[in-house]
């Protein structure tokens, strides 16, 4: 299938020829006309696939040939983090290059400067207002934001949006847009929660189900067993004197992310940290630079797991077993995107095991366990994680007393 036959409007096709996108994918492919016919819809796709242009691309559409075109907010996108944000912003940026649909992205930890900044454009009928939910609110409480001719919401990455705790702000939003509407609710994984909050926002709503919480095909998926000691030592291994123009690593904590730095830069490797400690224009600065290859590493927190749209990183390392099973695949999602290969690689030790397994059973197969490189020491000889039940009788507990261990053979 090719972008002409969705019949956008033409200067919407000169963006799409200009960026270079010729075939749609899946996701788009199921979105992009459903939208068009203006149904609420609810698409579940992983990181990657290309959901953002598959709602964009539509929502330009709308916008450009609406009859009586004015200046005011006709389409609000939510998003949880100002990464991704700043993500959407720079998408629609590009694809309505030719059209000119204004829009600004709202998000927190800037200066007041860039909150005068956010509130002219939103006075003055920003057509497309991208936000993150805290951010939208402190306007909204301020009296200047009109909704009336609202026409789309979209929430993407939603079910990231109830991780982080922000339904009663959607909610709270909500209540200021007109009831009708066209709702697009896009998300990764489709958990109960998701499906109950579905009922309160949309109307009848489509859906497309697309690859969920399957990494891409052409990820290499790989595992070391490995004491937390030896993670510096083979961080080095896998990286020096490779052919590797962009890393990124993962790791569980602020203090952790800090620490690897730290240590990386002691063994000369060209490497930059983003966490919450750094000012908005540090961490954006830093994701420039590892965006224009600038920087080869970059090591991060879970922060920047999810709305990062960067191309063909070369490897992934998730410095720890992430604690969410989904979002070992919104991590891994970050390599091998628009049918590029890909490698990610997965440090476990002695007490992650268990949630390895339950990030096998969500991708449904095993990831390879390799041997640790020659100088790096043995690797941990047991595991530990959830208790081994076939060395109790019957597998489970027996009344109050735990597990019943079976006897020992004389």
């Amino acid at each position: 299938m090719k972008f002409s036959e969705f019949k956008l409007d033409s200067r919407i096709m000169q963006g799409i020829d200009a960026i270079g996108y010729e075939n749609p994918t899946p996701v788009q492919e199921g979105a992009i006309p459903q939208i068009i016919s203006g149904s609420d819809l609810i698409a579940c796709a992983q990181t990657g696939t290309g959901k953002t242009a598959a709602y964009v691309l539509p929502l330009l559409h709308g916008i450009v040939t609406e009859k009586n075109r004015t200046d005011t907010i006709k389409a609000l996108v939510l998003a949880p983090t100002r990464e991704l944000a700043v993500q959407i912003d720079q998408q629609l940026e590009g694809f309505s290059y030719f059209v000119g649909v204004s829009s600004i992205a709202v998000y927190g930890g800037g200066s007041g400067v860039d909150f005068e900044v956010e509130k002219k454009a939103i006075k003055t009928g920003a057509e497309i207002l991208v936000a993150t939910p805290g951010r939208l609110i402190s306007h909204i409480n301020s009296g200047y934001v009109d909704f009336s001719h609202l026409r789309y919401l979209i929430l993407d990455e939603a079910d990231r949006m109830l991780d982080m705790g922000f339904q009663p702000d959607i909610m709270k939003i909500i209540s200021y847009l007109p009831k009708k509407r066209q709702t697009l609710l896009f998300s990764a994984t489709m958990p109960g929660d998701i499906r109950a909050f579905t009922k309160k926002i949309l109307h009848n709503p489509n859906e497309i189900s697309l690859a969920v919480s399957k990494p891409a095909e052409n990820v290499l998926q790989a595992a070391y067993r490995v004491y937390d000691n030896q993670k510096i030592a083979l961080v080095k291994k896998l990286i020096a004197g490779k052919d590797l123009p962009s890393v990124l690593i993962f790791s569980a904590t602020k203090s952790s992310v800090k620490d690897l730095e730290k240590e990386l830069q002691r063994q000369k490797l060209d490497i930059k940290a983003i966490h919450s400690d750094l000012e908005q224009d540090q961490r954006k600065e830093v994701l420039r630079q590892f965006k224009n290859r600038e920087v080869q590493i970059l090591v991060a927190t879970d922060i920047v797991s999810r709305g990062i749209d960067i191309d063909n990183i070369s490897l992934i390392i998730n410095y720890n077993v992430p604690q969410d099973a989904e979002d070992y695949v919104h991590r891994v999602g970050r390599t091998a995107r628009a049918d590029k290969t890909g490698m990610a690689i997965t440090f476990i030790n002695d007490r992650e095991t268990w949630n390895f397994t339950k990030i096998e059973k969500l991708i449904g197969s095993e990831i390879r366990k390799l041997p640790l490189p020659e100088g790096i020491g043995k690797a941990p000889s047991k595991d530990r994680g959830r208790p081994d039940k076939s060395r109790f009788k019957g597998g489970g507990p027996k009344g109050k007393g735990g597990f019943k261990r079976t006897p020992k053979r004389k």
